[in-house]
């Protein structure tokens, strides 16, 4: 974001209004003009939780997020406060306050779990904010994230032989951080203290049984393991009174608990240093445009009834950037060759190496800016818009030298034509005359600079014209015998002849440069685009591989707390993926080949 564009406060992004989603133009209006990766952290929970003081420390200020001071849930939708990131140079903080879950007046928990859903698809760090300890009734209302396989597809379709979805959503789930507000226990197990971490580990730790109330118990447990590759878990005192948290925004730290005021430093220092930029599959970073179409694309989906899909949300962002990055590409073949070509160019070649240069960094920043260019058919597009644009710089150059040419044979040759009607060769030698002063005014023409590709041929397309002019004069010279007009009449034939077959010559050598250049056009586009292919490929497989490490991991800690029928489902899932990596391995090398 540039440093002169800074929100006072922040917008309502995602509007809820009867249940029904919409999003504000003014915050897109925002997201369109942050050209910085993005940061986000999104906060959830129940309403009347604190989760909006939290966010205003993380803005940096003390009000800005509405804090509310009655049991109502004061925040309605979505609200966005987007900062200079603290700690981050050249990144943008996007802050998301979502309105407090299950707020009796709406009676609609169908509402809360997509505002749960749109706050996981939208950050790259998801607070769960909730008071007191994590006993079962925590779990309870955190029923949302057990509904995630309900609410949210990876993929837009999905082969029966495949993983399920759910296989796929640790590799966008943003990081899992639990704030625990009110907390009152003392960290401690088996007579040790340990760390919030540690406890939310023990927290969710399974029970074994196959009963229906040992199910809903591992239920929501299980989701978090499963779902979340990185959990965070902070607890904060009671800040102040009971009675005084309605003053929270007035208050000043040293008013606060010392200790409230110590725990929200290093939640806030947590979240600067570890909260990652937000990314797509492929390893794409999010800026702000790039978080406006992922906002339009999921609220559109939930507004038209539909569920929001990952993979659809980068097929429709892959839409708009690409063709915003054909646009890019074109626009600075233009700029480059507006500024490096001056037609007429003296030959063909001269214009197909400015074209090959400046196309060259064109199709290098395509392939920067595109991604997900599904069949190449951007990369196509760019490729018959360049070269449409290389042949109207053919056509211009012709028409240029054309234009060019006939204005010099109009200047050098009119004094030539004054004095044919003149009469001044009609006269005995006037045809040697009229001939060496034709030689004359050649040698002049060809003397004269940046005529371009249309030089001999304007001048043998002029002498032709002229043909009739030359016949009279030889007619009329009485100095020639018969024969020496027949031979001349030979030799100007000859000479025409010869003229032509070199316009052809050349003619024909000008299609073999363009099919040349048409022929180096195509394998530059595919060396590039092979090169990106490698690039995205490696990234691909370092996605898949980092899920399986993260997948074999949970597979041990299900081991070693004795989970078999959880870690043989695990271990299955871990084989199905490596089988699919192998095959794409496979399939690779095969067309490499």
């Amino acid at each position: 974001m540039a440093s002169e564009i800074r929100m006072p406060g922040p917008v309502c992004l995602i509007e809820n209004t009867k249940g029904q989603l919409m999003v504000n133009p003014e915050a897109l209006k925002i997201l369109s003009a942050i050209t910085q990766p993005v940061v986000v952290v999104a906060i959830v929970g129940l309403y009347r939780t604190g989760k909006s003081y939290l966010m205003n420390k993380l803005a940096g200020q003390k009000k800005g997020f509405s804090l509310g001071s009655t049991v109502q849930s004061h925040t309605k939708g979505i609200w966005m406060w987007c900062v200079p990131h603290p700690k981050k140079p050249e990144h943008t903080l996007v802050l998301l306050d979502t309105e407090g879950l299950g707020d009796v007046e709406k009676g609609d928990n169908q509402n809360d779990s997509w505002i749960f859903a749109l706050a996981i698809l939208l950050s790259s760090t998801f607070v769960y904010n909730s008071m007191g300890t994590i006993n079962q009734q925590a779990m309870d209302q955190l029923h949302y994230v057990t509904e995630l396989t309900d609410q949210i597809r990876a993929k837009s379709s999905s082969d029966e032989n495949e993983v399920e979805d759910s296989a796929e959503f640790v590799s966008f789930f943003p990081d899992f951080v639990w704030t625990l507000r009110d907390f009152s226990l003392d960290l401690e197990a088996d007579g040790k203290t340990i760390s919030a971490d540690k406890y939310l580990e023990n927290s969710l730790q399974l029970k074994q049984g196959t009963s229906q109330k040992v199910k809903n118990f591992n239920l929501p447990r299980l989701c978090i393991r499963k779902f979340f590759p990185k959990k965070k878990c902070f607890i904060f005192d009671r800040p102040v009174h009971r009675k005084k948290l309605s003053q929270l925004e007035t208050l000043h730290d040293d008013e606060l608990d010392p200790e409230f005021v110590k725990q929200v430093a290093v939640f806030c220092s947590y979240i600067f240093s570890s909260s990652k930029i937000k990314t797509l599959s492929g390893g794409i970073k999010v800026n702000g445009p790039r978080l406006e179409s992922l906002v339009l694309t999921y609220v559109g989906a939930i507004s038209s009834g539909d569920l929001p899909c990952m993979e659809n949300a980068v097929l429709a962002l892959a839409q708009i950037e690409n063709s915003a990055a054909v646009q890019k590409a074109i626009a600075h073949y233009d700029q480059q060759m507006g500024q490096k070509v001056q037609l007429p160019t003296e030959t063909l070649q001269e214009l197909l190496d400015l074209h090959r240069a400046s196309e060259r960094e064109a199709i290098e920043i395509f392939i920067r800016s595109s991604f997900k260019d599904v069949d190449h058919l951007f990369q196509k597009e760019l490729a018959a818009q360049l070269e449409k644009r290389r042949d109207d710089f053919c056509k211009q150059n012709l028409k240029a030298s054309s234009d060019r040419c006939s204005a010099l044979l109009q200047d050098i040759f009119s004094p030539l034509e004054e004095e044919v009607k003149e009469g001044i060769y009609a006269i005995p030698g006037g045809y040697r005359l009229f001939m060496q002063k034709i030689q004359d005014l050649k040698k002049k023409y060809h003397q004269e600079p940046r005529k371009g590709i249309q030089a001999e041929e304007m001048l043998q397309t002029y002498l032709r014209s002229k043909e009739s002019v030359t016949d009279a004069i030889l007619q009329t010279d009485q100095n020639l015998t018969e024969k020496e007009k027949e031979i001349e009449v030979e030799r100007v034939k000859a000479e025409s002849a010869q003229a032509a077959a070199k316009m052809l010559e050349e003619l024909q050598k000008k299609n073999e440069q363009i099919m040349k250049e048409k022929d180096e056009s195509y394998q530059e586009h595919v060396r590039q685009l092979t090169e990106k292919m490698e690039r995205d490929r490696a990234q691909l497989l370092q996605e898949q591989e980092r899920t399986i490490a993260l997948k074999l991991e949970e597979q041990d800690r299900l081991l070693r707390e004795g989970f078999q029928n959880e870690s043989r489902r695990l271990q299955n899932e871990i084989q199905t993926l490596q089988r699919n990596m192998q095959i794409k391995k496979e399939m690779y090398h095969k067309l490499k080949r």
